[in-house]
This record gives structure tokens, sequence and C-alpha cells, in this order.
């Protein structure tokens, strides 16, 4: 079942697994740890996620103030004398980035979750705190690769002085964002394999939504209405840098300067906690006294907090990219009437009978994965939509280690032919001098690449692929649609090969 407003999912191997129903990482049911904790009034310690240097993991460089031997493990309340997981209510001005962890892409995700409560309760569930049934241990809930899982953690954090040594929060008394990033550190292995990512990887894990990527420099000319439209429609937005910062996009918006002029702009987030642009509509622009005194009331805060605005215009010539992760992107056609279905499909890449290789590779590229798509019309409200793609396919790679950072991530993409109906798999002779009707941009190394293409009712078969013949990892093909599709795989004729 999708998540609460996600798309209409045909059936796969994937169902019943959800947020509610999530497998248990590592064979640790949440339930019974907590309910063994408290009958035995003892506090939990996960052996599985130790308090000592396996956890934390191997760092490259480090402050020259850090001396990891100096680090003690502590709970919240070894800390301070009031702990709570959360003061008042969650939000983005919460945490702050430690020193050591180069993480900004994860924390500039949470900022975004922040926003969606309904999506912050499906990573946290409820009734978790540091004084009711309180046994020194969490959950939380991610999506990986397909799956939902749920996460245990006890609560003692790395600290040297008494001072978390990663993400820390401002409330000197609140541990909800320290809990979240040692839960992700687990599902990644340790915390230094949180080091370097990009925001659009922790979107994903957050939603087990739909994402969306676009380049700013060749973005569509509705970017802004598509932005603003998936601001009301339960998503989440980052964007990077051309140093590789990432930011969360808490919304777009528009500032009437007068009636007559409004201008264009967009709120961002620096998940330092500090550190904001300096130029036209910044907190310190003189552009803000053009702005009527109701409007700069609620937009126009002078504070040193990592927020600020900035045009469209310069937002679109500063940073690179922007990421979207929504439920479902039915927002984009700006109807209700017009729902987009999803299909999920696990394949693997095996050497000698499944990695063949990119479509350069004539002799082997053939024995690749082959997943047949039909695509039947669209429906009256879906064609007269304000988004012209009516199919976007994702594509993810799992190398199914423990550590996220242990293995490189090949170059991956994938191809889609027109096809006629024929039964079994079509071989090399099918591919030579046939070209796809669409295909990802080129072959990268993203843990996930997607393409919006529009194609025409009829049969079509996609290709997912390596670069090089004999890579061999998992993968996960996904197709979102307007229309109807039906998707089913042409299993390899191994004693062919």
């Amino acid at each position: 079942m999708p998540p609460p407003d996600g798309c209409h999912h045909n059936p796969s191997e994937d169902d019943g697994n959800s947020p509610t129903s999530p497998l248990d990482f590592l064979d640790q049911n949440y339930q019974e740890l907590h309910q063994n904790c408290l009958t035995e009034n003892t506090l939990y310690n996960d052996e599985l996620f130790p308090p000592d240097d396996s956890s934390i993991g191997l760092f490259d460089d480090l402050p020259p103030d850090v001396d990891m031997s100096q680090v003690v493990w502590k709970r919240p309340s070894e800390l301070v004398s009031d702990p709570k997981l959360i003061v008042d209510d969650v939000s983005r001005f919460d945490y702050a980035q430690g020193d050591v962890l180069g993480n900004c892409w994860f924390l500039a995700a949470i900022g975004a979750l922040t926003f969606e409560k309904d999506i912050i309760k499906q990573v946290m569930p409820a009734e978790q705190s540091l004084t009711k049934d309180y046994a020194g241990i969490f959950h939380f809930r991610f999506w990986r690769f397909g799956k939902w899982i749920d996460v245990v953690i006890d609560d003692q954090l790395p600290t040297i002085d008494d001072e978390l040594l990663f993400v820390c929060s401002k409330t000197s008394n609140e541990f909800w964002p320290a809990l979240l990033e040692k839960a992700y550190a687990k599902v990644c292995g340790s915390y230094a394999d949180l080091h370097a990512g990009y925001i659009s990887e922790a979107l994903m894990d957050f939603t087990g939504g739909t994402h969306m990527y676009y380049t700013l420099n060749t973005a569509p000319a509705d970017l802004w209405e598509i932005m603003e439209r998936a601001f009301k429609s339960k998503t989440l937005m980052g964007c990077g840098s051309k140093t590789g910062v990432r930011k969360t996009l808490p919304n777009p918006s528009h500032i009437f300067v007068t009636e007559e002029n409004p201008v264009q702009l967009v709120r961002l987030l620096n998940p330092w906690g500090q550190e904001e642009w300096q130029g036209d509509w910044s907190d310190g622009s003189p552009l803000w006294d053009t702005v009527c005194e109701e409007v700069r009331k609620i937009c126009h805060e002078v504070l040193n907090n990592g927020e600020f605005w900035m045009s469209m215009e310069d937002f679109t010539n500063i940073f690179e990219n922007i990421d979207i992760c929504c439920l479902c992107p039915d927002f984009l056609d700006g109807s209700a009437e017009c729902h987009w279905t999803s299909e999920r499909h696990f394949g693997r890449w095996n050497a000698e009978t499944t990695a063949g290789g990119d479509i350069i590779k004539t002799e082997t590229f053939w024995t690749n994965p082959q997943f047949r798509v039909k695509i039947d019309e669209l429906n009256e409200e879906c064609a007269s939509g304000q988004h012209p793609e009516n199919i976007l396919v994702s594509l993810m790679q799992n190398h199914e280690k423990r550590h996220r950072n242990s293995q490189d991530n090949f170059n991956i993409g994938f191809y889609v032919f027109e096809m006629r109906s024929q039964s079994g798999r079509f071989l090399s002779e099918f591919f030579i001098d046939k070209e796809s009707v669409a295909q990802t941009d080129e072959l990268v190394e993203f843990r996930e690449v997607m393409k919006f293409f529009r194609l025409e009712p009829g049969e079509y078969l996609i290709v997912p692929c390596t670069e090089n013949p004999g890579e061999m990892a998992s993968f996960v093909l996904s197709v979102f649609s307007k229309n109807e599709t039906h998707m089913d795989i042409e299993e390899p004729e191994i004693t062919a090969l």
C-alpha cells in the first residue's frame, strides 16, 4: 500500500510493506525489545550498533582540536537534567551541524522534513519519550532501496567534554536531531559513512516517494510554477550549489512590491545554521523597504539563522540543481482529476548472465534485464494537463554493503525502445542500429538516476544497465505514469549465454 496521498501502486513483489508495516532492520523488533526492557527494568544497549569506535567509523580528516580517543558515550539524562525528545515542536531551527561530520546533505533533508508533519510522523513514530515508558530505546523508519525498514537504536550518544560530537540541538535538552542522525548512521553502517552525499538520497529515504531532478541552467520555463505546486503538495525540496553545499528550499513565494509588480522569491535554509546570502533580498537588503509593512512582518526577519530569501533569477544563476521528492507527482498537472500510477520491480545485474554493460557493448548489451511496458491512452483530464511528459523512470542501484561508503557506485542508466509484441527476450540483433526513443542523458555514478519523457500509447522495452559488462549490483526500477501501464520482466535464458 502506498503512503497516504501517494500514487496508485500496481501490485508487485513489494506489496504489504509500508511506513506502517515496515521490515525490522537487522531483525530487531522495537516493541519486543522495548517491552523486555520495561519488564526487566533495564536500559537498552544496542549490541548491533554498540557505543564504540566501530559505530563512529573511520574519518580521513579531523579538525585538529578533536581527539577521538576522548569520546565518551552518554545518554541524554547524563548530559542534562531535563532531557526531552522534542521541545515545543519539530523545527528547522532546532539543530546545527557538528564540526566533525560533513553530512550537510542529510541535515538539509531534515530541514525539508520539518515542514511536512505527516512525513515526520512516519519517519519518527509518535509515543516515544525520554520520560514516559522510557527504556533507553527509540526507533525510526526509513525507505531503503524499495523497502520500508524500522531501525532500533539505544540513546547513547558520542560526546567529548559533555558536548555532542555530531549534530547538536540549539536547545540543550532537545534530542530528536541527534537520535534521528544516529538511526540513519546505523542504517548506513557508521557515523563516518554519512560523510558526503546528495540531498536526494535522504529525501527519498524519508518519503519512499518520487524523485525529480532539474538542472537549473536547462530547467523548463515553468519551473517556478512546478516549485509552487510542489510546495502545496507534501513535497520535500532541496538544492545544491556549484561548490557542493546542499540547502533546503522551505518554499517559493510571490512578494508584491506593488500590485502590478510581483517578484518571484525563493526562501532557502543553510543547514550549517549560519552563513547567508548577502545579495538582493537578503536580510539586510534595502529592497525590503519597497515592500509593504504587512508583508515585511511575515517574511522579513534579520536573524543569522541560516535562512534567507533570494530572487528566482539569482537562485537559478547561483545554484546548480534542485531536487523535488514527493509522495506522488500528481501536482505536476495542476489537476485534481489526473492521477499518476507507479510500478516497482527489483532486479540484479549478475556477472556473465545479466550484466551486459552499456549499449556500445554490442555483443553483451542484450543480456541486461529487459522490462516490457505497455502504455494505454491518456484520459481526457491527463491529456489536457500542464505537464507534457507522461512517464518518469527511476533506476536505483544497491550494492547491499553494510557500510554506505565501502562501495563506489557504478555508472548507471537506462534505454527505452519501441517494440512490437513478441515472446521471449530480445537478442542482440534487435539492438543493432536500433535507436532508443528515450534514455538517460548519460551514465552517471549516482545512487539513483531518473528521467522524464513523453511516450505515445504502445509497447516499449526498458533496459537498465551499468557502464561495463560484469559489474554486479542489485537495482530497483520504478515507472511512474499518467497513463495506465502494464509492466513485465523478461527473464534471461541462462543456457543461451
